[in-house]
């Protein structure tokens, strides 16, 4: 995949999923993940993604300070139901991260690894954050996002529409892409770890 350089140095999260591990398919269950992979997902790079990356990292980083995270091992309470704005591409890189499925998620095997009904759309009230729970201990944390102080790049809406119209030229796409994909560089890069822009927020 030949992507922008800076997916690579975007800040990656490790996880430990025993259900890898007892199918042999990560060694010891130990798996890390990329931005890159979130894209793939989703099949783009965006504020939403790249921003859905941060709050899956610095939760997790909450409930588990540097250990990898227990995949498989998280509820998550999202604050929308799944159809409404971005919360179902926001849900579905959460889900790659840390395995949390709704209804349609695995059953587990003879009773344990189970992922399905631990991404939950109805329960949080919609105040914008995100709530995630560790099983084993119950401590919980809530994270939102606030994009204010990453904005676009100047006149994005006019090279949107230059890129768009019928006869764009190359190089009035690749203009485009370039100033859309800078505010995700920016918030990836230079807010990875920016309290102001990701707000966690302790519950128990």
């Amino acid at each position: 995949m030949n992507h922008p350089a800076f997916f690579d140095q975007a800040p990656a999260i490790r996880m430990h999923d025993p259900l890898a591990d007892f199918l042999g398919a990560a060694e010891n269950g130990l798996m890390e993940y990329h931005y890159v992979d979130a894209v793939r997902l989703a099949g783009h790079s965006c504020p939403t993604v790249a921003g859905t990356w941060l709050i899956a990292r610095a939760a997790l980083r909450a409930l588990y300070g540097d250990e990898p995270a227990e995949r498989g091992a998280i509820t998550i309470e999202m604050p929308a139901p799944a159809d409404e704005g971005v919360t179902g591409v926001m849900s579905q890189v959460l889900t790659l991260v840390t395995g949390a499925a709704a209804e349609n998620g695995f059953h587990g095997i003879g009773g344990e690894f189970v992922r399905q009904g631990m991404l939950d759309f109805t329960r949080t009230p919609n105040t914008g954050a995100i709530r995630f729970t560790r099983q084993d201990t119950g401590a919980s944390v809530a994270v939102e996002l606030d994009l204010s102080s990453v904005p676009p790049a100047p006149h994005l809406r006019e090279l949107m529409g230059a890129a768009f119209h019928p006869d764009a030229t190359p190089e009035q796409r690749t203009a485009f892409g370039a100033a859309w994909q800078d505010r995700v560089r920016r918030l990836l890069l230079d807010h990875a770890d920016d309290p102001a822009v990701v707000r966690v927020h302790a519950l128990n």
